[in-house]
């Protein structure tokens, strides 16, 4: 099924300095933090047509499993892209990778068996809007794979991202948002939860405003069945 080349203006995200911030940083987190890991544990399992949004520089790209037909690689940000895109050449499974933002992908409706978020809900500029195309383009029963950080269960961290997120922390990272209820979002967007984990990024040292994570999945609902 071909992908839909409805772009967006090219710096629709343009965030150079922290895409090269990340680039150089993401693979060691995935190392030293266990971030490797957890994205195998999120993709374990899938099979068909997948749409990632967010990709990144293509960290997941290794973890997909052979039963993946085609990954659909959603990335807004020209550096992380052009990134991605080697990445995918390198991958066990094919990879397309497309400018495009989360809350207008530019694929068909119902064209994908599953699809991942991973640490991106956290930068779309409208949730609300990126989880409704995600259940847009997921065909019915297909499922969500999210590994997110999200808002503190403690009080006084919950103050701090709160504080953060109002002021210099979007800024200096990329549009991110330390404190967003990505759960509920998920659920209240109309996806069925199918179960989740609380977890802490990374699980020792110091915390910081985004250690607390979730990492669940979450379907799109059958279409009800006819009389």
């Amino acid at each position: 099924m071909p992908v839909c080349r409805r772009t967006p203006p090219r710096d629709a995200v343009h965030h150079p300095l922290f895409a090269r911030c990340y680039a150089r940083l993401s693979p060691v987190a995935d190392e030293r933090a266990g971030l490797g890991e957890l994205r195998g544990e999120l993709l374990a399992g899938l099979s068909g047509r997948v749409i990632e949004i967010g990709a990144g520089n293509g960290l997941n790209f290794p973890h997909y499993p052979e039963t993946v037909s085609e990954v659909v690689a959603i990335e807004p940000e020209r550096h992380l892209r052009r990134l991605a895109t080697r990445a995918g050449l390198r991958a066990g499974v094919p990879v397309d990778v497309v400018p495009g933002v989360a809350e207008a992908l530019p694929v068909k409706s119902e064209g994908f068996d599953a699809a991942v978020a991973c640490l991106v809900l956290c930068s779309v500029r409208d949730v609300r809007r990126a989880l409704a195309e995600l259940l847009r383009v997921l065909r019915p029963g297909g499922e969500l794979r999210f590994l997110e950080h999200g808002r503190a269960e403690g009080r006084f961290l919950a103050t701090t991202q709160w504080a953060l997120d109002r002021t210099v922390w979007p800024l200096v990272f990329g549009g991110c948002h330390t404190a967003r209820e990505v759960r509920s979002e998920i659920v209240a967007a109309g996806f069925e939860p199918l179960g989740h984990r609380r977890l802490r990024i990374p699980d020792r040292g110091p915390t910081l405003p985004t250690s607390p994570c979730v990492l669940g999945a979450a379907r799109r609902p059958s279409a009800p069945s006819g009389p």
